[in-house]
């Protein structure tokens, strides 16, 4: 049995031919600028290429999209990075597109469920993942299956609110994990210790040049980040936490020491589960979508 995943993100599609186990194709194309049908129509001939590059025909597509979605509706309710998507009926749309039934899944959900099933997560019945790039977000896997919530808005995970009154996140409310220690939260924090701008990659690299202000600066945001780790493990308690994402990555030691310390430091009286690295990097997102239909079409559901 072979399904395709789809990868929708603000600049590129990815697409792939799945058996299962693993990719059996890659292609690449542009998420067209101008959005809304003309992405349905990149993402159907991103599908066909994969089909062609494997030599199969798939049975079912799953695509992976940012946005809050409607699941009941196979709605995308509105997409930050991609115009003329509001309310935006993707499924039936894509299924006109391809002749194939389509399951839609969150981005951030796609990549949690191929880290459970593929990556670092694999042998465990349930895995929370946290992903900290330009932004935080994740997703919690319990028997096999991501959880959605009763309204499709579970696994937002980067919202967790941990400083009322703190910085103002993207969501619009103050003092979210995302805004205290994602990517561009670093990188407002060392503006304004700099006074000019400081990316992430230059933070890093004065972190380990021994600069004050880069440690005070990555080591606060790491302890954020164990905070919320282990603050959500007391709600979902899962068997691993798993973290990835390209600061948590790709920063200084000491970023991972100071995490891990805090991670342990809230979690004392409590059975601790260990944390690992992400193991599918840029892949989990097309593998979890390729995933998300596979699973459906095994079971019975699609």
């Amino acid at each position: 049995m072979t399904v395709v995943g789809l990868d929708l993100g603000g600049t590129k599609i990815a697409a792939g031919a799945f058996d299962g186990k693993r990719l059996l194709s890659r292609v690449v194309l542009p998420t067209p600028k101008e959005g809304g049908e003309a992405v349905v129509r990149a993402l159907a001939e991103a599908a066909r290429r994969a089909e062609e590059e494997a030599g199969v025909r798939a049975v079912a597509i799953g695509l992976g999209t940012p946005g809050p979605l409607d699941f009941r509706q196979g709605v995308i309710r509105f997409t930050p990075n991609i115009p003329n998507m509001v309310d935006f009926p993707i499924r039936r749309l894509l299924e006109e597109a391809t002749g194939r039934p389509v399951h839609l899944e969150n981005d951030a959900n796609a990549a949690a469920l191929a880290e459970h099933h593929l990556g670092a997560g694999q042998g465990e019945r349930s895995s929370l993942f946290l992903t900290v790039s330009t932004g935080i977000g994740g997703g919690v896997v319990l028997e096999g299956r991501v959880l959605r919530g009763e309204r499709g808005q579970g696994g937002e995970l980067g919202h967790t609110t941990l400083l009322p009154g703190g910085p103002v996140c993207g969501c619009g409310l103050e003092g979210c994990l995302e805004a205290l220690a994602a990517g561009r939260a670093l990188e407002r924090e060392a503006a304004y210790a700099y006074g000019r701008p400081v990316d992430t990659r230059a933070l890093f690299r004065l972190f380990g040049e021994g600069d004050p202000k880069a440690k005070r600066i990555l080591l606060q945001a790491a302890r954020y980040v164990g905070i919320g780790l282990a603050s959500l493990v007391k709600a979902f308690d899962p068997g691993v936490v798993i973290l990835g994402g390209g600061i948590a990555l790709n920063a200084p030691e000491g970023y991972w020491e100071a995490l891990q310390e805090a991670y342990r430091r809230y979690l004392e009286g409590w059975e601790v589960p260990p944390l690992k690295k992400a193991l599918l990097g840029g892949e989990a997102g097309l593998l979890g979508a390729a995933l998300t239909a596979y699973l459906e079409v095994r079971d019975g559901s699609g």
